[in-house]
C-alpha cells in the first residue's frame, strides 16, 4: 500500500511523543484532521463532545472505546459517540485521518 500523502505546506502540531495532528480544513460545523503516529505513540483516553468518525488510512492501530480495544488496519474506520472515553495506541507507523462535528476549537 502507498503511503497517504499530505500537501507539503501541512502544518503540524506535536500533540504528545510520537503522535502529532494537522488541520486540514474546517468549518464551524465540521473539521477534518490528520494525525501521525510513531510507532508505539499514544493517543491518550479522552472524551470530548463531538461526534468523530475515524479513518486509518495507515497502519495498524489498538482502539480503546467505552473500556472496549479493538485492533484497527489500514482501510478499517470507527465511530466515537460525544462524551465516550477512547484513545488509541500505535502498533506501527500510522496515520488517522478524522472528522469532527461539530468542529474542535481547541485545534484551532
Amino acid at each position: 500500500m502507498q503511503p497517504y500523502t499530505l500537501p507539503e505546506n501541512t502544518v503540524w502540531t506535536e500533540v504528545a511523543p510520537g503522535n502529532r495532528r494537522a488541520v486540514l480544513s474546517h468549518r464551524p460545523e465540521m473539521m477534518l484532521v490528520a494525525f501521525r503516529f510513531e510507532e508505539g505513540a499514544i493517543g491518550a483516553l479522552h472524551s470530548h463532545p463531538h461526534t468523530q468518525v475515524s479513518y486509518v488510512a495507515e497502519g495498524a492501530f489498538d482502539v480503546t472505546m467505552d473500556g472496549v480495544t479493538t485492533r484497527l488496519d489500514a482501510g478499517s474506520s470507527f465511530i466515537v459517540a460525544p462524551n465516550v472515553v477512547h484513545g488509541v495506541v500505535a502498533l506501527t507507523p500510522g496515520l488517522l485521518i478524522d472528522t469532527f462535528t461539530p468542529r474542535r476549537e481547541d485545534f484551532l
